[in-house]
């Protein structure tokens, strides 16, 4: 977040349509394991790199993040559900090769639950999300798709839960 511009006074996501989010992460489960975790924890910024190197796939922006020493995520936001289970199920992506090599270490036995995946997926729809930033960089929502003023979503949260793609708030 260093670096990046402040965008002085309220500010909002700019989100036409629905949004598309998707948390994942992993769960150390035993940290002398390390030759099960590290090849997990390493793999989810490979994603990212060969995500960000192809916009057209559809990822619009991530934020990492740290639970505890043992639990680390991704938000991501997607353009599409679509466009992420065209990436996760794409055999020419590292995503595909990953969940191969973990499915062969579970069906060898190798796994022994040294390390923990989950994953949630949320289709937000339009008129169910809102978002509000106070000097803030584009963060978030507003990062993967765009920020604009507060006043342009509506001044409330109500006022921004109702803003339907293409209104203007007076």
């Amino acid at each position: 977040m260093f670096g990046k511009k402040i965008a002085a006074g309220r500010t909002t996501a700019s989100v036409d349509g629905d949004a598309v989010v998707l948390l994942i992460g992993m769960r150390i489960n035993h940290f002398w394991a390390v030759h099960h975790w590290v090849p997990v924890l390493v793999a989810m910024p490979r994603m990212l790199r060969e995500l960000s190197r192809a916009p057209e796939r559809g990822l619009l922006g991530h934020v990492l993040l740290t639970a505890s020493p043992r639990t680390y995520y991704v938000v991501q936001y997607w353009e599409s559900k679509e466009k992420l289970y065209a990436y996760a199920h794409s055999p020419q992506m590292f995503h595909h090769r990953a969940w191969a090599i973990i499915n062969r270490k579970e069906k060898a036995g190798k796994a022994r639950q040294h390390v923990g995946l989950w994953h949630e997926t949320y289709v937000v729809p339009e008129g169910s999300h809102e978002s509000i930033y106070a000097d803030m960089p584009a963060f978030g929502l507003a990062a993967a798709h765009g920020q604009v003023p507060v006043e342009r979503r509506g001044r409330s949260a109500k006022e921004r839960f109702a803003h339907k793609s293409g209104s203007v708030t007076p």
